[in-house]
């Protein structure tokens, strides 16, 4: 009898030890897939960061050539100084309205720019000048850098997500209080043309 219950009890206790072992090992991944969400939205602050630092070199430039055009640079240096202002930490990025007005004020400078770059057309001088064209380029290259900094911090919210959903680490998710992230989605109207009016 006391021989049966100490195997019984050496069962329980190696049972024990494999659904903690478990446990800990799953903890353990949602710990990394977390922290590469986290990476990758830090990548996407530091793309979004060299953009804001390019803005006021753009403006400036252009200030010299195009004095008339004041509106459109002060709605450039608005869009900036508006996402600029809101900095939004890997904590946050399980609020998806926090995400959404980061994206708002990155949409408006996004929009601000894009007016101003065709603005730009109107002055020949301009764009044959040296100092516009180099700005141009690492402006234009800033957003594709954008683009696949959002991409990639996608990609590491989907896997970090479909980890959480999964069972049955979905049971230490939840137990470990592991919150969904939210995706970097598009604007509403991102697939219409931006309109300039003169």
């Amino acid at each position: 009898m006391a021989r049966g219950l100490l195997i019984a009890l050496a069962v329980v206790v190696v049972l024990i030890l494999a659904v903690g072992g478990w446990a800990v090992s799953v903890n353990n991944q949602l710990v990394v897939l977390d922290q590469g969400v986290s990476e990758k939205w830090a990548q996407v602050q530091n793309v979004y960061q060299r953009r804001s630092d390019l803005v006021p070199n753009l403006v400036e430039t252009v200030k010299g050539f195009a004095a008339q055009e004041r509106t459109v640079l002060e709605e450039v240096t608005r869009a900036r100084a508006s996402a600029t202002a809101i900095q939004l930490t890997p904590e946050a990025l399980a609020d998806p309205k926090a995400l959404e007005r980061f994206q708002a004020a990155q949409n408006q400078l996004s929009g601000a720019l894009s007016r101003l770059l065709v603005t730009i057309e109107r002055y020949p001088d301009l764009k044959s000048n040296a100092n516009f064209l180099a700005l141009q380029s690492q402006l234009e290259g800033t957003e594709n850098r954008i683009a696949v900094e959002r991409r990639r911090f996608n990609e590491a919210v989907r896997d970090y997500n479909t980890r959480l959903r999964l069972f049955p680490g979905s049971l230490v998710a939840g137990l470990a209080g592991y919150p969904p992230k939210a995706f970097f989605e598009a604007a509403p109207d991102a697939a219409a043309a931006p309109k300039v009016k003169f």
